[in-house]
């Protein structure tokens, strides 16, 4: 038993932390391929990829805590990693079109494709977190005992979030949201930090709970 789960996980633990990785990467060349024209042009661009950055380290901290202990061997948790990192790997594309855009198109044409790449976001964002808490509800179930019972009643907690904050980034791709306005950005940008703001807001509070 030991040796069947010890074969495959390196292996996709391996995988994954490449394609975090890789991730991260495309983030940071894409900007450096767009040169600012404007001191503001800088800061929203270091501010897209701080975004980017802690959208997929906490993904990556969350998927690499579950993979620890997850199963492998089934053909449904196999099929939701690939998708998972397939996810994972066109997010930066995705964020950077909602940020950089084509410079060369008219404003008009330029919000439509904005607009559509934000869509395609929240989609990823969602669907990430779908899979998120379905691996989660796996590591819950106390009858497969992967985790102890307390554990399992936190991943339980963890479990539900993901849900409403998945159901939240799929609302998200109404129209209105993007033509709704504030600060000078589309109301469907802020929502995106919900994900950001659940999990270190959750984990300040455990930590303050703990001391």
């Amino acid at each position: 038993m030991e040796k069947e789960r010890a074969r495959p996980r390196p292996r996709i633990e391996t995988l994954g932390d490449l394609i975090f990785g890789l991730s991260l990467s495309v983030g940071s060349i894409a900007l450096i391929a767009n040169s600012p024209s404007s001191p503001s042009d800088i800061n929203s661009h270091i501010l897209a990829f701080v975004f980017t950055f802690l959208m997929l380290i906490t993904a990556w901290i969350i998927y690499t805590s579950q993979m620890s202990v997850l199963p492998v061997e089934t053909r449904t948790v196999t099929f939701l990693n690939v998708l998972l990192l397939l996810l994972v790997a066109i997010t930066p594309y995705l964020l950077n079109n909602v940020e950089l855009g084509n410079p060369s198109l008219s404003p008009a044409d330029l919000s439509t494709v904005r607009d559509y790449a934000s869509t395609l976001f929240a989609v990823d964002l969602g669907s990430i977190l779908l899979i998120l808490a379905f691996f989660a509800h796996i590591l819950s179930i106390e009858e497969k005992k992967l985790v102890a019972p307390e554990v399992a009643r936190l991943i339980r907690g963890g479990r539900n979030t993901m849900l409403v904050l998945a159901a939240v980034m799929f609302a998200s791709t109404a129209p209105q949201l993007w033509s709704w306005t504030l600060f000078g950005l589309p109301l469907r940008m802020f929502i995106w930090y919900l994900p950001l703001i659940a999990y270190w807001g959750g984990r300040a509070v455990q930590s303050e709970r703990r001391a």
